[in-house]
């Protein structure tokens, strides 16, 4: 099944921003600022270790202790960290190379690295000086600012609030989110090439979308006049000073010998400029010194750029998927740490990874920028250890043992199943990634709480029910709940994903639970009656026999044997499909070539395989040939089921 894997990691990867793969560390509109959350679970014989004072000399010795450490054992190339604390910058540092080749250290004023998501909150803030200006109501029907429409789901239609929030009920849209050569389509046309499927009642789910992002900045820049990458230069650029910042794709000459390479890991070779083709969702490239100065106006009660009351809003809760969990800002996301309410948000794009936490009670934030994954993925794990260590340096908590309920064994029972992703192309063939993508939570032999979020190192986390339905990591503090309605989990969420992202049980038919192992025999069976083909065949030739089958069950046997070794070609032309799209490129042709196919080869392979089985009792063959032909329509017909399941069979090269 490793090519499944492929399938998922590939694809994934290409959507950006925050992902299911990858561990994060990272109701109605009100006017107050975020309040400090309450910690999840009650301290039991709690003891408090006084925090070190925030100082200049204090953060860069932690910094020269956990940086070069963490860069060089991840095979990170470089990053760039800054760290603000009331309206100034306290430090900002460059760490490895902007340019591996050239041994090009990282300079934290001046070189550009691409926050990915984090771009969002440029936009955000954008909406919100319209907002402010009168030209955007955040309730209304988005279709009234946009010259092409969105279809309503149900009647109901979308608001900027379900946009800014995520809950707008997209299915995930990656084509062509990131490509390697220039120039990017135009705003217009690449929201207007396609319209991802509503899937979900506005407001209701949690769903991360690029797409929607996109949306709010081609409203901002249809409601002022100007372009998006006009209106970010004139509106927050200009106005915080910030000269070593650009959305623009290619980058403007004066700023391109401050980009730092892009890198799949520091001792790779270098990657191509990517190109996102919705660039408010994240086309921006920004040096360090430069994002401080947009952290320290969002600290400043919105700085040069909002009206304080207007940041309030921008801060304050729009959504709560579940109380007791972070919740989600107009933009930002919230985070809890060590008992603090901060508000987030993390970026990815292909080579640069980042994260960027304020800590608005502390007057205080931390921003990350790294230009490569690393092994294993390893800048996951360093901004997830890097923003809590920072605030476990500066703002600890007081340390506490969780305390398990008596009803935790129970919970964790019901809560027991496989879940599906909220963030997932759904009416697509993107929707086999669910094949791979499903999560299993399950229990140990002892009843307690099985889950695949993995620590920083690697292993399972031992969870204790805190609250009802609320379980807190025993080790690292992260979360995982449930919600449960008429005595039946209907929605799990994870961690600092909670805001944006949640996930669903599974539907019986496309549960992969049992779905996979049925699958992976259903393709043993298939290839070894395709490989019996040509064996046969050269049996037969070495000892001068002839195929004792004639007329129409010659004709049948050879058809079947011919359709199994399609449909392995459907599934290579898959494999080909996303190969193609790591490397940047959409392969429009394949894609409707294997669909075609598949429409042809998969209900084709059943009604032969049900035909060569009608023959084989006819024309009683020996009980091994009445077997197998048997096995081969249960083959046939669960591959059928698993393409229809999950749109193998459909039309169309969006995704």
């Amino acid at each position: 099944m490793k090519w499944w894997k492929t399938l998922a990691v590939g694809v994934l990867t290409l959507v950006g921003g925050a992902s299911a793969a990858q561990q994060a560390t990272a109701p109605g509109p009100s006017l107050s600022p975020v309040a400090d959350a309450a910690p999840v679970a009650a301290p039991a014989a709690a003891t408090t270790e006084g925090a070190r004072a925030l100082t200049r000399s204090d953060a860069d010795t932690w910094l020269d202790g956990f940086m070069p450490y963490a860069l060089a054992r991840g095979d990170v190339a470089g990053a760039v960290v800054v760290i603000v604390k009331d309206g100034k910058v306290l430090t900002q540092r460059g760490f490895g190379y902007a340019d591996v080749a050239k041994r090009k250290p990282v300079d934290p004023a001046t070189t550009l690295f691409r926050p990915g998501s984090v771009s969002k909150l440029f936009t955000w803030t954008a909406v919100m000086q319209q907002v402010e200006a009168g030209k955007i109501d955040l309730d209304a029907d988005i279709n009234q600012y946009l010259d092409f429409r969105i279809p309503p789901f149900e009647g109901k239609p979308i608001t900027m609030t379900n946009i800014m929030t995520h809950t707008p009920g997209f299915e995930e849209a990656g084509r062509d989110l990131i490509v390697d050569k220039g120039p990017a389509p135009t705003l217009e046309t690449a929201l207007k090439r396609w319209v991802p499927a509503r899937v979900y009642a506005p407001g209701s789910t949690p769903a991360y979308s690029n797409y929607a992002t996109a949306l709010a900045g081609y409203v901002v820049q249809r409601v002022s006049g100007m372009s998006y990458d006009d209106y970010i230069d004139r509106n927050i650029f200009d106005r915080l000073g910030m000269k070593y910042a650009t959305f623009r794709q290619p980058l403007p000459e004066r700023l391109q010998p401050y980009m730092a390479k892009g890198y799949k890991a520091g001792s790779g070779k270098e990657e191509p400029f990517e190109y996102v083709a919705i660039a408010p969702a994240g086309s921006s490239s920004i040096s360090g010194g430069d994002m401080a100065k947009f952290m320290i106006a969002h600290l400043d009660d919105g700085g040069p750029l909002l009206k304080p009351e207007t940041a309030a809003l921008m801060h304050s809760p729009a959504n709560e998927p579940l109380p007791g969990l972070p919740r989600m800002m107009h933009g930002f996301y919230e985070q809890k740490i060590n008992g603090l309410g901060a508000i987030a948000h993390g970026g990815d794009t292909m080579w640069f990874h980042s994260d960027l936490v304020l800590f608005p009670s502390k007057n205080t934030g931390i921003y990350v920028s790294m230009n490569s994954a690393g092994k294993d993925g390893a800048v996951g794990p360093i901004r997830e250890a890097l923003v809590q260590e920072f605030a476990d340096r500066y703002f600890p908590a007081p340390r506490s043992v969780p305390k398990a309920l008596p009803t935790a064994k129970q919970h964790a029972a019901m809560v027991a199943g496989t879940y599906a992703t909220s963030r997932a192309p759904v009416d697509n063939w993107g929707a086999m990634l669910g094949f791979a993508s499903q999560v299993k939570i399950g229990v140990d032999e002892n009843g307690n709480l099985v889950t695949p979020f993995k620590t920083i190192g690697g292993g399972d986390r031992k969870w204790v029910e805190v609250k009802p339905f609320i379980w807190q990591s025993l080790y690292d503090k992260a979360t995982f709940a449930a919600k449960v309605e008429n005595g039946k989990v209907v929605r799990i969420f994870y961690g600092d994903y909670a805001p944006i992202m949640v996930w669903d049980p599974v539907p019986a038919y496309k549960d992969t639970a049992w779905l996979i192992p049925v699958v992976i025999a259903s393709l043993a069976v298939i290839l070894l009656t395709a490989l019996a083909w040509p064996v046969g065949a050269i049996n037969r030739r070495r000892y001068g026999q002839e195929l004792a089958l004639t007329g129409g069950d010659r004709s049948t046997y050879r058809a079947v044997r011919l359709f199994a070794w399609l449909v392995f070609v459907i599934l290579g032309c898959w494999v080909a499909c996303v190969t193609l799209i790591e490397k940047f490129v959409t392969p429009v042709g394949l894609i409707w070539f294997a669909q075609i196919l598949g429409i042809l080869v998969f209900p084709g392979f059943l009604g032969l395989t049900i035909w060569n089985a009608y023959l084989a009792f006819k024309g009683k063959r020996g009980w091994f040939a009445r077997l197998w032909s048997v096995l081969l329509v249960l083959a046939a017909f669960f591959m059928l089921w698993t393409a229809l399941a999950f749109k193998l069979i459909s039309l169309g090269a969006n995704w």
